[in-house]
Order: C-alpha cells, then sequence, then structure tokens
C-alpha cells in the first residue's frame, strides 16, 4: 500500500485557507498513487482550545463535507483531525475522522488523553473508546498527540491492528520525545506506527518542526519514495507485522489477564 504523510504548515484558527492547502496535497499524494493520505491533529485550524472559533456540530460539520468531498473527488482516503461537538453531550472533543474515496466521512475516534499540561482537560471531552479502522489491508488503531505518552492505550489495539496512526501538533521543545515513543511503540507491539505531526508556527508563538514518521513493526524508522515540502510518501507491505510478530512473538506473549488483575489488585504483590 502507498500512502502519505503531510507535515501540513497550518495557518492559524482559518479554515478554508488550510483547506485549500489540504486540496493541493492530496492531489499530489493522488498523482503519486497514494491510497491513504493522513494530516495532522485540528487539521484545518491547529491546536487551539477556542472552541467558538474551531468547534462544529457533529451531524452538520463543514469540515466533514469537505474532506468527504475531496476525497471523493481524489479518489483517496483520508485521515484528519477536527474539534467536534459530541452528538449526545453537546460537549467539544478533539477528533480523529476519517473520508473515504466514495466521499463517506465517519468520526473514528477522540482523544482519549486530553493534555492537562495545557488545560486541554478543562476544556474538551475526552473520548472512552477505541477507534479502529481498516483501509485495504492495513488495519489502523487510532491516536491523537498526547495519546503517544500512555503505552496502555496502544498495548489494548495491538492485537486488532497491523498499524497505529497518531496524529499531533507537538512542539519543538519536546520533539525529542515525539520521535523516541514514535519508535518505542513500534517495538513494543510490533506494528507500523504513523506519526504526522505539523510544521511552521502556531497561532500561540509555538515552534514546529519536520518530524512525521513512519516505522516499521520491528523499529526502523522508513524513508519515504518521494518527498517534497511537506509531503512524504511511503510503500508499505502490511504483510510485514505478521511476519515479524511470528517471527518474535512479542505481541503473542503478552497477558493481558494478568495485568488486568494486577491493576485491579486481584493478585498478590510481594513486598
Amino acid at each position: 500500500m502507498r500512502l502519505a504523510l503531510v507535515s501540513l504548515d497550518q495557518r492559524w484558527l482559518d479554515k478554508e485557507v488550510n483547506f485549500a492547502r489540504c486540496t493541493d496535497l492530496t492531489e499530489t499524494a493522488a498523482a503519486q498513487g497514494c491510497g491513504l493520505v493522513i494530516f495532522p491533529e485540528m487539521t484545518l485550524t491547529g491546536y487551539s482550545l477556542d472552541t467558538l472559533a474551531i468547534a462544529e456540530p457533529a451531524d452538520d460539520a463543514l469540515t466533514l463535507r469537505w474532506f468527504g468531498q475531496l476525497a471523493h473527488d481524489a479518489a483517496v482516503d483520508i485521515i484528519f483531525g477536527t474539534c467536534l461537538l459530541d452528538s449526545v453531550s453537546g460537549n467539544p472533543r478533539n477528533t480523529m475522522c476519517r473520508a473515504t474515496s466514495e466521499g463517506e466521512t465517519s468520526v473514528l475516534y477522540a482523544k482519549t488523553h486530553p493534555f492537562s499540561f495545557a488545560g486541554e482537560s478543562s476544556v474538551l471531552q475526552a473520548g472512552n473508546m477505541l477507534g479502529l479502522t481498516s483501509v485495504e489491508d492495513l488495519r489502523i488503531g487510532c491516536s491523537i498527540c498526547y495519546d503517544l505518552r500512555f503505552p496502555e492505550l496502544f498495548s489494548l489495539m495491538a492485537p486488532h491492528c497491523n498499524a497505529v496512526v497518531n496524529i499531533a501538533n507537538w512542539p519543538t521543545p519536546r520533539i525529542s520525545h515525539w520521535r523516541a515513543l514514535l519508535v518505542a511503540r513500534a517495538i513494543e507491539n510490533q506494528l507500523f506506527v504513523f506519526g504526522v505531526n505539523r510544521v511552521g508556527t502556531d497561532g500561540n508563538g509555538l515552534q514546529y518542526e519536520e518530524s512525521s514518521m513512519a516505522i516499521a513493526p520491528d523499529g526502523l524508522v522508513l524513508e519515504p519514495i518521494y518527498s517534497d515540502a511537506e509531503i512524504a510518501v511511503y510503500d508499505i507491505d502490511q504483510a510485514e507485522t505478521e511476519r515479524y510478530r511470528e517471527a518474535f512473538p512479542t505481541v503473542r506473549d503478552k497477558r493481558y489477564e494478568l495485568y488486568r488483575e494486577l491493576y485491579e489488585g486481584r493478585m498478590q504483590v510481594v513486598k
């Protein structure tokens, strides 16, 4: 499978300008033969907690309609991020969404771990479900930015996936953590990890550097077959996950029931 990671230089809170750039980059990816294009967190706004400026109703979101039409026109699948108002609670959530080549859109996942350091946990409602989707034979688990620091989430997804996507706005001062954690999540769970981070400067003056990465199940950082400006294209052999897990069965050796019992305090702890 061929896919594109797009390190978008997001214009602060300007959905129309950002979508125009997404359109150009999606068309570039399609011309390179990609079946999937992945954009950063809060794709059309940048990472903001100004929910009045960014949040849209989940059942009538302009961002979803835009990307649905773009995916249909370019004949690719697109993964992107946006802030949506939950259809039940009405609370805003930081979400990962998908638009298919047929023009259909869906909300895949709401960020499980809001970034309390920046106050996200007091503004955006946390999700409480795993996000899983399939594009061709790529079975994808979903995560957003700060989720990357919580290995439990990735361990839970591992039996169901051969790849995980993390979309982010992860600033330069902590970029060494971003790179190390992406590789660690791939090694721990023996799957592909695609980390898609923005570049440029946001409305809070935070700097972002080129750091989107594709990592193989053995932890090898992959080189793109094509790159230009904000886009990098990779060829992925989905079967590599299963082959590596058969040869070196870390995921098979995980003891989920024991972990649950230890967590719940139902096993004796020797002190």
